[in-house]
């Protein structure tokens, strides 16, 4: 029996009774979430710059072209499929994105952080209070300003992308346990916007087109799980249908993609084989370029399309419904997430990890104001007139523009102290191959390093007072 590596042996003490809060994942987890990290870095990027696009575009004089190009309809009247290319965009285009959330949410309920109670425990709480407190501040201005409470979900979702794409740019000698801090935190964030999503934004229900999306899921299980099947011919038409159904059972149609990624296996069919991956793997490392590359910035083109002139910024200052999202997101996000690991912290047996500060967990949580794909979804879904909707998505932009700011400050001080940090532990002036800072905790080698020292000193000494009497 070959025996286990240093990697598996700290995973397997830290298996049972592991009360540490984000402690260090293991080896595979840390390799899938640097692989991960990579991808999104170029996600979020690609979502910037389709973000700008849209931005601009709606704020020049082919403001009236982006408009036509939004609102254009086309699909299929006969089966309730005629969507313009906004909705195109939110209800079907962005299913992809979902369906990677799911296979996300899937693997770390299985084998990931959230495999064990005590430990999923703890970032759903941190998760929860960081969905719970913007959407109070929320209700809080509105309750105040008279607006519409229909929008008290839309501060609630952080951004994957973004976040982890700032992280990944700004973080480069930050710890990789918040990095598992903010992955875990966002992915439980986001199965909290689904159900949200699914509970209160479903106006009505047609209860034959769900019967028959649930029945199409439940073929799907037995096709992977039970028949164990392969080939995407069968798996994306059938998708594709369970999508439709869903759209047309009133239920928000990305749910179809959060189901289908919940359904797909997550351990490896031989684990005996050190080279054997999951099909969840393997079909996510196909489809999370698409999500990440077209769909999510498909999306934010024709999502994020709206007026900045001074009078439209005005105007999202004065609103209610604007200034809760903006606090929401700035202020409620940091204040939720950094109190609820606190108290996470301080009245349960949880400790945070001693990888990680304070300071490391206040740089994330302000992180965690991005509140991006699914934050404009919710817009969409929450107000029924235009004018609202822009002046939130505006205040979703804004928002999460200032979170972002203040973290890369936060995160990029917590960087430059880990630089400096590394630089002291590696540092060896007298080129003997081990660290000086080693030397100069070992109580063994401390003597004879000063012994030495002491004897350069003196001939140094010596071969200038030689030179001097010469």
């Amino acid at each position: 029996m070959t025996p286990p590596t240093a990697d598996e042996s700290r995973d397997q003490q830290s298996g049972s009774g592991d009360t540490s809060l984000f402690a260090r994942p293991s080896a595979r987890e840390r390799k899938l979430l640097s692989d991960a990290l990579r991808t999104e870095t170029v996600g979020g990027t690609v979502l910037l710059v389709a973000a700008v696009v849209a931005l601009v575009w709606a704020n020049t004089p082919l403001a009236h072209l982006y408009e036509s190009v939004r609102a254009f309809h086309f699909g299929i009247p006969a089966l309730g499929l005629d969507l313009s290319v906004e909705h195109w965009a939110s209800d079907g285009i962005l299913t992809i994105f979902f369906f990677v959330a799911g296979i996300e949410l899937k693997r770390e309920l299985t084998v990931g952080e959230l495999r064990r109670p005590a430990a999923a425990a703890l970032p759903v709480v941190a998760a929860a209070s960081g969905m719970v407190v913007p959407a109070l501040c929320y209700v809080a201005v509105n309750l105040a300003g008279g607006g519409n409470l229909n929008g008290w979900a839309v501060p609630m979702a952080t951004d994957i992308a973004f976040a982890l794409g700032v992280l990944a740019v700004i973080g480069t000698n930050l710890p990789s346990g918040i990095r598992a801090f903010l992955l875990t935190l966002a992915i439980v964030d986001d199965l909290g916007a689904i159900l949200v999503i699914a509970v209160f934004y479903t106006s009505t229900l047609n209860w034959v087109a769900f019967a028959g999306a649930v029945a199409g899921l439940v073929i799907f299980r037995v096709l992977h799980v039970n028949l164990r099947l392969r080939g995407w011919y069968i798996y994306v038409p059938l998708g594709v249908v369970i999508w439709a159904l869903m759209y047309n059972s009133g239920v928000h149609a990305t749910i179809a993609g959060v189901a289908m990624g919940l359904l797909l296996r997550v351990k490896p069919d031989n684990p005996d084989d050190p080279n054997s991956v999951s099909p969840a793997e393997r079909i996510e490392h196909l489809v999370r370029p698409l999500s990440a590359g077209f769909a999510v910035p498909v999306f934010a083109l024709f999502a994020a399309g709206v007026s900045v002139s001074a009078s439209a910024l005005s105007e999202t200052f004065r609103q209610p419904e604007a200034l809760g999202v903006m606090i929401g997101l700035f202020a409620g996000k940091f204040l939720g997430v950094f109190g609820g690991t606190y108290l996470a912290a301080r009245f349960t047996r949880a400790r945070l990890s001693s990888d990680l500060a304070w300071a490391d967990v206040a740089g994330v949580a302000m992180l965690a104001g991005i509140g991006f794909t699914v934050s404009l979804l919710v817009s969409e879904l929450a107000f029924q007139g235009a004018a609202v909707t822009e002046h939130t998505k505006a205040a979703v932009l804004l928002g999460s523009l200032l979170s972002a700011l203040v973290a890369c400050f936060l995160l990029k001080l917590r960087d430059a102290k880990y630089r400096a940090l590394w630089e002291a532990e590696t540092r060896d002036e007298d080129q003997d191959s081990i660290p000086d800072i080693d030397q100069e905790l070992d109580p063994v080698r401390r003597p004879a390093e000063a012994a030495r020292r002491a004897r350069e000193q003196e001939r140094a000494q010596a071969r200038e007072q030689e030179h001097g009497e010469k």
